[in-house]
């Protein structure tokens, strides 16, 4: 538990939902599951990096490090954030990086299929703006949450420019250096528009190739409930959840497909 696991950067989960209502999707993980693994995790003695401290261990590896650490990072910027997630966080020392829909800051998910009953709430800048002052980090997760490898070069730059603009008007330069995908999908193309838009990092699906702009995160689904998340271990269970996770993630591919025969992509 104390052992980060071996590879060339410090492994990324990526939690969505924490809370809320029940939905019909995975991204959703119970309250006390999310607590549990926090308070194991800081106990064990792991510590998070923060954004910047990522990028650095990104461009210039450490060979050792004292003690285990991950960055922690959240899809989407749900309003529960702020108030079931980050105060967990804070009580337990540990900081976060949340990747923003900058179009829909401060409204509903329409956005996505409807899983929930009702729609959900995102977080609003004056909620954002005070966790960023107590060290936590957001990025961009895009303009509208659009599959970027399917839509034109036009459109998928305008998906990057205009929420990094955006986030670098309202939150400072910092904000601006990191976009993760939506859906986790990313290609060569939609890496080197992200790079001409600007990114510093790029944060895709399970599986990345070695480039900045395309690192790995590891999704935490609502039936990863042990005490440690898969994504940080290092034995047959964490491989076979991250083997899970990957197929979950490519099956995200359905959640696109029914959004384009909606008419909202």
């Amino acid at each position: 538990m104390g052992q980060a696991p071996a590879a060339r950067f410090p492994p990324v989960l990526c939690y969505h939902r924490v809370g809320g209502p029940l939905e019909l999707g995975v991204t959703r993980v119970a309250r006390s599951t999310f607590a549990r693994q926090m308070n194991v995790l800081a106990r064990a003695g792991w510590r998070t990096l923060t954004l910047a401290e990522f990028s650095q261990r990104v461009t210039h590896p450490a060979s050792r490090i004292p003690h285990p650490e991950f960055l922690l990072s959240f899809d989407d910027g749900y309003a529960s954030l702020g108030e079931h997630v980050y105060p967990v966080l804070a009580d337990v020392g540990f900081t976060a990086t949340t990747f923003l829909i900058t179009d829909y800051v401060g409204r509903l998910n329409t956005w996505d299929v409807r899983y929930t009953w009702h729609r959900l709430a995102h977080l609003d800048w004056d909620t954002i703006g005070r966790w960023q002052e107590r060290g936590f980090a957001f990025a961009s997760h895009s303009a509208s949450h659009a599959r970027l490898t399917w839509l034109s070069d036009a459109r998928a730059m305008d998906e990057l420019v205009r929420s990094r603009d955006t986030l670098v008007r309202r939150l400072g330069p910092g904000a601006g250096r990191a976009v993760a995908y939506p859906f986790g999908a990313r290609d060569e193309r939609v890496e080197r528009l992200a790079c001409a838009a600007g990114y510093d990092m790029g944060f895709g699906g399970v599986r990345g190739n070695g480039s900045p702009l395309a690192l790995a995160r590891l999704p935490v689904y609502l039936w990863d409930v042990g005490r440690v998340p898969f994504g940080l271990r290092q034995d047959a269970i964490g491989s076979l959840g991250r083997f899970v996770a990957d197929v979950a993630n490519r099956c995200a591919v359905g959640t696109t497909v029914m959004l384009n025969v909606s008419g909202r992509r």
